[in-house]
């Protein structure tokens, strides 16, 4: 259900925060999490912005905001403020003109998310934190280094809110692997045949086949909000070794997180081939180390280098997202409705690879 303005968070809010699209689902999240600590804040959503209604905005924005901070995802230059600021602003200076309202809240604005930089929770904290000063910035930008103007505030990376009950994975693979299909498959077997909420949000490279793509699940028993890269993951998968020499692929892993890595070398061979930091991360974080050749149960059984569905199975088997023989039998089923039309060889290389797998 969408209205023109949607107000989340205390109905005495002292500090409100107004933004439009994606981000607004983060400071909702936030907001949220704020609140049930005691703190007076909320959060406006922008759905219409043309036409902007005051009556609308007026009906859900609460009265008791001493600052406001409106939120662009875009810049104006030669323009005194960005769009959605003026517009806030000039609504709010007729209010008060009208009677609608008593006075006119501080007004700050700032910029976020500029050149597709994510848009965290720690960012959002960072300018509710700015509201409460006595002197806060009025122009600002988050996510942003701007080492010009000086505008930037101070991010606590360490600043996190996602539940512990959220099942968060990391998924590295190559463009035209099948890593990419083989989560969106995942995300409709889970999202559909349990009562979890699913959500994935996928990287690629602008050259796709061969090049990097990541892939972000989470799964949990609520709505998930988190509209931004997973910082934290209970279980990672690396499906080419070489990741391993041109990224730090581990950065992301929760202390025993599940790792699992796709490698043609045999298991007595896997530990000292593998490069002297991620040893360390791996030992560090006490994570759990799974290795398969993907490729050779592939080839094997096929289906040449295209290693999704391998990689599908081992990350049910391990994640324990759903019960094994469960899992067996959905992706059984997606495998038929994927590839049944492309006749009965190619669906049953497709099972002999799944059963191979495990």
């Amino acid at each position: 259900r969408y209205r023109p303005f949607d107000y989340v968070g205390h109905p005495e809010a002292a500090h409100v925060v107004v933004l439009m699209g994606s981000g607004a689902e983060s400071a909702h999240e936030l907001v949220e999490h704020l609140v049930s600590r005691g703190d007076k804040v909320g959060v406006l959503k922008v759905r219409l912005f043309r036409p902007f209604s005051v009556k609308h905005l007026l009906a859900v924005l609460p009265a008791s905001p001493t600052s406001i901070t409106v939120l662009d995802r875009t810049k104006e230059p030669g323009s005194s403020r960005e769009p959605l600021f003026q517009e806030l602003a000039s609504a709010l200076v007729d209010a008060v003109a009208m009677g609608a309202r008593s006075s006119m809240p501080r007004m700050l604005g700032g910029r976020y998310g500029l050149a597709s930089k994510d848009f965290t929770p720690a960012m959002l904290k960072a300018v509710f934190d700015n509201m409460a000063e006595p002197a806060p910035k009025r122009r600002l930008t988050v996510g942003i280094r701007d080492d010009v103007s000086g505008s930037s505030l101070s991010i606590d990376a360490s600043f996190d809110i996602e539940p512990e009950d959220v099942s968060r994975a990391l998924f590295f693979g190559l463009g035209a692997d099948g890593t990419v299909s083989a989560n969106k498959a995942s995300i409709k077997i889970i999202g559909e045949e349990t009562p979890l909420f699913a959500q994935g949000h996928f990287e690629y490279d602008s050259r796709k086949a061969g090049s990097t793509t990541i892939s972000h699940l989470r799964f949990g028993p609520r709505p998930i909000r988190s509209t931004y890269r997973i910082a934290r993951a209970q279980f990672i998968a690396i499906h080419d070794p070489e990741f391993l020499e041109r990224r730090d692929v581990l950065v992301a892993a929760m202390p025993g997180a599940t790792v699992l890595l796709n490698t043609s070398l045999p298991p007595d061979k896997v530990w000292v081939s593998l490069p002297r930091e991620v040893q360390v991360r791996l030992v560090e974080q006490r994570c759990r180390l799974f290795v398969i050749d993907g490729y050779g149960v592939s080839e094997q059984a096929g289906l040449g280098r295209r290693i999704n569905t391998v990689m599908q199975i081992c990350f049910f088997s391990l994640s324990k997202v759903l019960p094994l023989d469960e899992a067996m039998r959905h992706i059984r089923c997606s495998i038929e409705e994927t590839w049944g039309n492309r006749g009965p060889g190619v669906e049953n290389r497709n099972v002999t690879a799944l059963d191979a797998s495990l």
